[in-house]
């Protein structure tokens, strides 16, 4: 095959950064009117691939071709300029200004006069948004769309680079169903156009629904290419690992014992209205619904993180007013937040800082000064306890993998002794093989006498992982429906929608 018919030849990638062997030799090739999914465990190398594709990181070594041309020293908007454009899995929006500046920023049209075009500008986003399904007003501020519609305003600023090639880096995390179906119909008309796209992501359905051929990395090396069709879940998963993954959701059966909360007719504003359930000691009571329907909101306000409006809560039988998140803590409760760059790790500070940070009080000595001992020893134990990749507990918690990140914020509040964990979105943007560690470590939680609340939009881990469903629909309770044989994520999925038969 000549190539002319490649859009994209990445040959022997070797990118070293210091201490790390980032890329090892990586091979990528991406044929034109192609949708390829690349895929991999965290700290495979996938990210850092796309930096050096797109300009960010210059590989240590190696040979770059883009459409025929060879590219070597490049800046982004260089990348850019050639027709490459990357959507990165951390949004970074403009979030004061409008959708239309945050998507023609620098670039934006000019009139005769040299000055912005603004009613050209408004013109040129509806049109794009139209595009891509969006009916939204280009004057709208970015800050007042959900995290789901901004993400949408990053795909359609791709679109409007007009690029040969765009790379997406897990576009739909933050999307429900029915945007996802719209996010494929758009990419079928991209690849339609002869444009072509690399995929990134851990939802293995997604791979299999929407790409032509799939890479795997691992550890920074190139372990294969198969065309989508050659390749079934299993042999992807064990290129992915370098082992079988036997069981995803190794959920264990726990004795079930007293109730440990109730909620009694709890509202908070429009969020949600009305709602009650229980949760008991052993127990993984799963939160389901589409986006919007107030599943986070819900456990933030049990939490003290959102203002409660009606409705009681009790732990033990006793009722508790809990009006923000320390007087949680002090009740006993964990909170593992849903987005954890955001609002969860703290990137500048090390993996030992970040994991006691939650329970400095017990880490103080007599002299009223944390225990450096004290603070060692215990850090040491949940980075060993949860088994967290770092070279040493000093390291920059933003240097590891989102998985570790994310177990990093696991042993946080693991270290405080709760005894009720509210879990959003436990394992979005985490590989498969550490999900599967995730989900092991919440059954030996539950295992315990732990009373679990767990957030998700993945239907295969709410029926995976849960002993009992509570189903929520645009702010109302709809079910709270018994894990069973005969529960299907159809099921889940009328009470999700409020359409029972």
């Amino acid at each position: 095959m000549s190539d002319i018919e490649y859009i994209l030849e990445a040959t022997n990638i070797v990118k070293k950064f210091p201490g790390v062997d980032a890329l090892k030799g990586v091979d990528l090739r991406v044929k034109k009117g192609e949708i390829l999914g690349l895929v991999g465990e965290n700290g495979a190398g996938k990210s850092t691939l796309m930096k050096c594709i797109i300009g960010i990181h210059p590989p240590t070594s190696g040979e770059i071709k883009f459409d025929g041309r060879q590219l070597n020293k490049f800046s982004t908007s260089d990348a850019l300029s050639m027709g490459i454009s990357y959507i990165q899995q951390e949004l970074s929006p403009i979030e004061y200004r409008p959708i239309m500046e945050n998507i023609w920023v620098g670039r934006e049209p000019r009139n005769r006069f040299g000055l912005v075009d603004h009613k050209q500008m408004y013109e040129d986003t509806k049109e794009l948004l139209l595009s891509i399904g969006m009916d939204e007003d280009p004057k709208m501020l970015v800050r007042d769309l959900t995290v789901a519609k901004q993400q949408m305003i990053e795909i359609a600023k791709a679109v409007s680079y007009d690029a040969k090639l765009i790379i997406m880096d897990e576009p739909t995390s933050a999307l429900s169903g029915s945007e996802i179906t719209e996010l494929f119909s758009i990419m079928r008309k991209i690849k339609q156009e002869g444009k072509s796209i690399i995929y990134i992501s851990h939802k293995l359905d997604e791979i299999y629904t929407i790409t032509d051929r799939v890479v795997v990395l691992r550890d920074g090396e190139f372990i294969g290419a198969k065309a989508i069709d050659e390749i079934d879940v299993n042999q992807m998963i064990e290129m992915m690992v370098g082992r079988k993954v036997t069981d995803l959701f190794p959920k264990v059966k726990c004795e079930i014992c007293d109730v440990k909360l109730e909620v009694q007719n709890l509202s908070s504003g429009k969020e949600f209205q009305d709602v009650s359930f229980d949760v008991r000691e052993g127990e993984i009571l799963g939160i389901a619904g589409l986006v919007g329907s107030g599943r986070t909101a819900l456990i933030e306000t049990i939490f003290g993180i959102r203002k409660r409006t009606a409705g009681h809560v009790f732990i033990d039988g006793q009722e508790v007013n809990i009006k923000s998140p320390a007087d949680a803590i002090a009740n006993g409760m964990a909170f593992l937040t849903e987005d954890r760059r955001l609002n969860g790790i703290f990137p500048m500070l090390s993996v030992k800082t970040n994991i006691i940070v939650a329970n400095l009080n017990n880490l103080i000595n007599k002299t009223g000064l944390l225990n450096t001992k004290l603070v060692n020893m215990k850090s040491l134990e949940y980075i060993d306890a949860i088994q967290i990749k770092t070279p040493s507990q000093d390291q920059l918690v933003m240097n590891l993998s989102g998985g570790n990140q994310q177990k990093v914020l696991v042993g946080r509040w693991l270290m405080t002794e709760p005894e009720i964990l509210f879990l959003d979105e436990p394992t979005r943007g985490i590989d498969v093989g550490t999900k599967s560690e995730i989900h092991r470590l919440i059954s030996q939680l539950a295992g315990q006498g732990k009373s679990i609340v767990m957030v998700s939009s993945e239907l295969p881990e709410i029926l995976g992982m849960s002993d009992r469903v509570v189903v929520l629909s645009q702010g109302k309770l709809t079910g709270i429906l018994e894990n069973s044989d005969e529960l299907t994520q159809e099921i889940v999925m009328q009470y999700a929608t409020n359409n029972m038969s």
